[in-house]
């Protein structure tokens, strides 16, 4: 793997498809715009309405053939968000979530994956869908530096997500194998509160909800009132700019790296988009070409 690229992993497989059909093709046709140290490893995503996912969660949707269509054509990788960490037995059944990974399934090249929590869920989707890579959710919330090591020596698992509480453990990481840094994917860009206690219990009642249930949770955390602000996540500690990805975490041999967004609108993906891939003199032509250009079929 070349460590000086950096496989970016971004949101909204189904709820941002538009925004994607029309910058894929910018970033096919125009890699000039962008930067040549980064690429697109995989969108990921899941409908609204699937049991078994978790995680942060949108309304919009798309269908499923064409949204995969469209990342077989640019060769990207395709990844359900599978997150849901309060499944049964009887949730394994489920109709729309089993199609989903056998449509999923049956493409090789390139692979698609599975954004996964639940044990219970892994082993099921290892024995009925082993075509699909796993990747083992960021809502684990995995904050101890030994417990992201073990994670990371996992079989069933391609890559890991850590909390975004251990980006910054530059001395832990860099002890790290060539082989665990490989399976590490830093979320960049998370908009929680640094000190929250509660993220956990956050993300088990998201995926209360994606169960019909009503949990009774709020966040207490300050300024979550304000909703996500990118100027403000910039000044979270456990942010990753796009010059900490350059200067620091490419060096240090780490290639993989999670955009959030899934539950934002397209403008703000975007905005992303721009920040982390499109260098600086054309981020406005970008910006144009896509809104001005597309508007109707953005909106």
């Amino acid at each position: 793997m070349n460590k000086q690229t950096a496989h970016y992993h971004l949101p909204g497989l189904f709820e941002f498809y538009e925004l994607y059909r029309m910058f894929l093709p910018l970033f096919r046709e125009h890699r000039e715009y962008f930067y040549d140290w980064c690429d697109i490893g995989s969108i990921y995503g899941a409908p609204p309405d699937c049991i078994w996912g978790g995680g942060r969660v949108s309304l919009e949707d798309h269908d499923a053939g064409e949204v995969l269509a469209l990342l077989q054509e640019y060769g990207i990788s395709a990844r359900l968000t599978f997150s849901n960490s309060k499944l049964i037995e009887e949730h394994l059944s489920d109709r729309k979530c089993n199609e989903l990974c056998a449509l999923f399934a049956e493409n090789t090249e390139p692979e698609n994956g599975v954004i996964v929590h639940s044990e219970l869920l892994l082993q099921y989707l290892k024995s009925h869908y082993p075509q699909l890579y796993l990747i083992s959710s960021t809502t684990k919330v995995l904050t101890d530096f030994e417990a992201l090591k073990k994670e990371t020596d996992r079989e069933d698992f391609r890559y890991v997500v850590p909390d975004f509480r251990l980006n910054k453990a530059y001395e832990k990481l860099n002890t790290l194998t060539e082989s665990q840094k490989d399976k590490v994917e830093f979320l960049c860009n998370e908009c929680c509160y640094f000190g929250c206690k509660d993220r956990k219990e956050c993300y088990e009642a998201v995926s209360r909800r994606n169960l019909g249930e009503e949990p009774d949770f709020s966040c207490t955390s300050p300024g979550a009132e304000e909703g996500y602000r990118f100027s403000k996540v910039m000044k979270n500690p456990g942010f990753i700019s796009v010059g900490d990805i350059q200067k620091i975490y490419l060096p240090m041999g780490f290639s993989n790296y999670k955009i959030e967004g899934r539950g934002l609108g397209s403008a703000l993906v975007l905005e992303f988009l721009l920040y982390y891939m499109t260098k600086p003199e054309y981020q406005l032509q970008v910006r144009e070409e896509i809104y001005l250009d597309n508007m109707l079929d953005l909106f």
